[in-house]
């Protein structure tokens, strides 16, 4: 079962902690050779932040946990300032370090929960250059599980494309790298299942999405204006979900409890009630809107050359 407060603390003890102490010297070493202008690095990179701070160097980080974020003082401050105290740093009890340097946003302002809102630094953009358009054709379905959490599923790809299945269209699903589409056994002509392929092409042709609610499935969903049906299996994915709930463009399943039946009851209800689709396709047009990654390139050289 979701256990949220595990969840922060495997955040915690891991990417503040072991991660942070682990990488901040080996950053810190690479900088000293390479001698870059600004350094940049995910949200939740917090051994490259204190290198950088440790450097003196310009640095930018960009959102990875997209609906709201983990880092709270409360959480995160003990443990880094240890991490602070190893490399000469003063300690930040308020993680006024997440929120004085430049933050990269690829999402839509709306997106984010208000409850967890971005730093007065954070400037959003969309994160690719052309703006998605829809295909034309017969419904398709796609279903992921992403690259992570998908070899801690158990048995729910099976319970999830069995529902698929019985909507009787298109179904595309990728189960990543290391499962063999044939473990799944046998599957109707309409279901397709493959390692891997690029959203950027299974995307605009499709009706609607089923994924664990990670952030770059739903980011990528809600670029295309697609409704969605999601499994949280841990990480942010919970956080994401109830977000995307919030807005009205997806249904939400117990990936414990949910069955071939109550997936087809989701999937079929995005599908077939317009009000998932028309919230999908307002957080679209405001993705759309936003400056495309050109944008982040100027504000990142901005920093670099102050």
């Amino acid at each position: 079962a979701l256990d949220p407060e595990r969840e922060a603390r495997d955040f915690r003890d891991g990417f503040a902690g072991f991660l942070a102490r682990q990488r901040a010297p080996r950053i810190a070493a690479l900088c000293g050779e390479w001698r870059p202008d600004v350094l940049v690095c995910a949200e939740s990179d917090f051994g490259a932040l204190v290198a950088a701070e440790r450097l003196g160097l310009p640095f930018a980080s960009v959102v990875v946990l997209a609906a709201a974020t983990f880092a709270t003082p409360e959480l995160l401050a003990e443990t880094l300032d240890s991490v602070r105290a190893e490399h000469g740093l003063p300690p930040d009890p308020e993680l006024a370090m997440l929120s004085r340097h430049l933050v990269l946003a690829p999402l839509p302002p709306s997106y984010r929960d208000p409850a967890s809102p971005l730093p007065p630094t954070a400037r959003t953009y969309r994160p690719f250059t052309d703006r998605p358009t829809r295909q034309d054709g017969p419904p398709t379905l796609y279903f992921t599980l992403g690259t992570v959490f998908n070899l801690e599923s158990g048995d729910l790809f099976e319970r999830v494309l069995a529902g698929l299945a019985e909507l009787q269209i298109d179904v595309i699903a990728t189960v990543g790298a290391e499962i063999d589409p044939a473990e799944l056994g046998p599957l109707p002509p309409h279901v397709r299942v493959e390692r891997f392929l690029p959203q950027a092409e299974i995307l605009p042709p499709c009706t609607a999405v089923v994924s664990h609610a990670g952030s770059g499935s739903v980011l990528g969903a809600d670029a295309h204006g697609l409704p969605q049906v999601l499994t949280p299996l841990g990480a942010d994915q919970p956080l994401n979900a109830s977000r995307c709930e919030e807005l009205g463009l997806a249904r939400v399943l117990d990936p414990v409890a949910a069955t071939s039946e109550s997936v087809h009851e989701a999937a079929s209800a995005v599908l077939a009630e317009p009000r998932y689709r028309t919230a999908a396709e307002r957080l679209q047009q405001e993705f759309a809107a936003l400056p495309g990654p050109e944008f982040a390139v100027e504000q990142v050289a901005a920093i670099a050359n102050r």
